[in-house]
C-alpha cells in the first residue's frame, strides 16, 4: 500500500485524486491532506478517509474540527501544507494545491525524500530551477499529473533524451477558441468558466481561455524535460483526445491518447512505473470519434501564451512575474473588477516594469512574487 499526503484535496485535481484512492483502497492510504475554505467537503473526507493529519486555510476553522474529530491531528496556514507535504509516514506527496503557495511545501517535500506527483504548475513556473536541481540532488522523481506531460512523461518512457526532436503540447483552445478578439471585449466570467472539454477549477478554467495556462505548461514542460525553449510547440487540438507528442529525430511521433479524464493521468503518477485498471474512466473509441483536428497555435491572437515563451527564454525572475501577474488579474477578472482582456494588459505591464534577475534565491522570488501583485493592484 502506498501512504499519500495531498495538498489541495477540496479543488479539482484533489477531488480526482481522492476519486482514484477510492476505487483502490488496498492500493493507496490517503494519511494527511490540505484544504481551503471548503470545510463542509473537508468533514466528508476526514469521516471517510480517516487521516492522521489535515491542514486547513483559517485557524477557526482549525479550532473547530479539533473538537469535532480529536482522533485527527490539525494544523493551519502555510506551515500546515509545509506539515503535511512532509507528513513523515507518506511516500508520496500529490501536489495539487492552487497557485506559488505551492513552492515552499514541494521543495521541503523533496529535502524530505517524499515521491512529488506534480499538478501545481506555479511551482515549476516561479522556481523550476530551484526544485529540479533539488529534486536532482536528493534523487527525487519529479512525475506529472498534468495530461499533457503526462503525456510526455509516458511517451518518454524507454527513449533517449538526446533523440528528443520536439516536444507537441496539445491545446484545447479554451472556452473561447473560436471568437475573435473583437468578440473577446466583453464576455462575461460565466461565459469564460465554460470550458468545452474539461472540468476544472475556476482560476485554471480561465487561464486555458486566456491560454496562459498552455504558456505555464510551456514552462514547466521545459523544467520537466530539460528541452529548450525553441523545441517545444503547441498545437490547437479541440477534441481533447491528444493530450501531448513527441517527436524524435528521426522523425517518428510518439502520442498518447485517452478520453478527457484527469483520474488518468493522476493514477499513472500514484502507481508509476506500472498500471492499474481504472473501472471508472472511459474507454476510448475512435470509431466514434471518427475525426480529429488540428490547428497552428496563433501567437497574436492567444497573447498570454506569447508572454510565456518571452519570459520562459529570458528565464531568472520574469517567469516568477509572468505567474504572479497572472494569478493577480485572473483573480481581478473573476471579482468582476476587469475585462478579460485586461488579464493580458496587466501582465504585459509587469513584465515590461520588471529588470531581471538571473539565478534568483527562494527569497528572491518570493520577493518578487509580492512586489508583482502589488504593482498589478495599483493598477486595478
Amino acid at each position: 500500500m502506498k501512504i499519500i499526503s495531498l495538498l489541495g484535496a477540496t479543488g479539482s485535481v484533489g477531488i480526482q485524486t481522492t476519486d482514484v484512492i477510492r476505487e483502490h483502497p488496498a492500493e493507496f492510504q490517503l494519511a494527511a491532506f490540505s484544504v481551503g475554505k471548503n470545510i463542509t467537503l473537508a468533514r466528508q473526507l476526514i469521516t471517510e478517509f480517516k487521516p492522521e493529519l489535515v491542514s486547513v486555510q483559517e485557524a477557526s476553522d482549525c479550532a473547530a474540527l479539533k473538537v469535532e474529530f480529536p482522533q485527527t491531528k490539525f494544523t493551519f496556514g502555510s506551515e500546515g501544507l509545509i506539515e503535511v507535504a512532509v507528513f513523515e509516514k507518506s511516500e508520496i506527496l500529490v501536489n495539487a494545491v492552487l497557485g506559488s503557495v505551492g513552492l515552499q511545501p514541494t521543495l521541503q517535500a523533496i529535502e524530505a525524500g517524499k515521491v512529488i506527483a506534480i499538478a501545481n504548475k506555479e511551482t515549476l513556473v516561479t522556481a523550476g530551477h530551484l526544485v529540479v536541481d533539488a529534486a536532482k540532488r536528493n534523487n527525487v522523481p519529479l512525475i506529472p499529473v498534468d495530461s499533457e506531460h503526462s503525456a510526455i512523461f509516458q511517451a518518454l518512457q524507454g527513449e533517449r533524451a538526446k533523440n528528443i526532436e520536439r516536444l507537441i503540447l496539445t491545446a484545447s483552445g479554451g472556452s473561447f477558441r473560436d471568437r475573435t478578439r473583437a468578440e473577446l471585449e466583453h464576455v462575461t466570467v460565466e461565459e469564460a468558466l465554460n470550458h468545452p472539454n474539461w472540468s476544472m477549477g475556476a482560476k485554471i478554467t480561465i487561464d486555458s481561455a486566456s491560454m496562459m495556462n498552455k504558456g505555464l505548461e510551456v514552462i514547466e514542460a521545459h523544467w520537466l524535460f530539460e528541452v529548450p525553449f525553441e523545441k517545444i510547440d503547441v498545437l490547437l487540438h479541440k477534441e481533447s483526445i491528444i493530450h501531448s507528442m513527441v517527436e524524435f529525430h528521426d522523425s517518428s511521433i510518439i502520442a498518447q491518447l485517452g478520453t478527457p479524464d484527469m483520474r488518468i493521468p493522476i493514477q499513472y503518477a500514484l502507481t508509476y512505473p506500472d498500471r492499474m485498471p481504472l473501472l471508472s474512466a472511459k474507454r476510448l473509441d475512435l470509431a466514434s470519434v471518427g475525426k480529429l483536428h488540428f490547428q497552428e497555435m496563433d501567437l497574436k491572437r492567444f497573447r498570454c501564451l506569447d508572454f510565456a515563451y518571452q519570459a520562459g527564454k529570458q528565464g531568472g525572475t520574469m517567469p516568477t512575474v509572468l505567474n504572479a501577474a497572472n494569478e493577480a488579474a485572473v483573480a481581478a477578472f473573476l471579482k468582476g473588477q476587469i475585462r478579460f482582456l485586461q488579464i493580458e494588459d496587466l501582465i504585459e505591464k509587469a513584465l515590461n516594469k520588471h529588470q531581471v534577475i538571473e539565478n534568483p534565491s527562494l527569497d528572491l522570488i518570493e520577493e518578487v512574487d509580492k512586489e508583482t501583485r502589488q504593482f498589478v493592484h495599483s493598477l486595478l
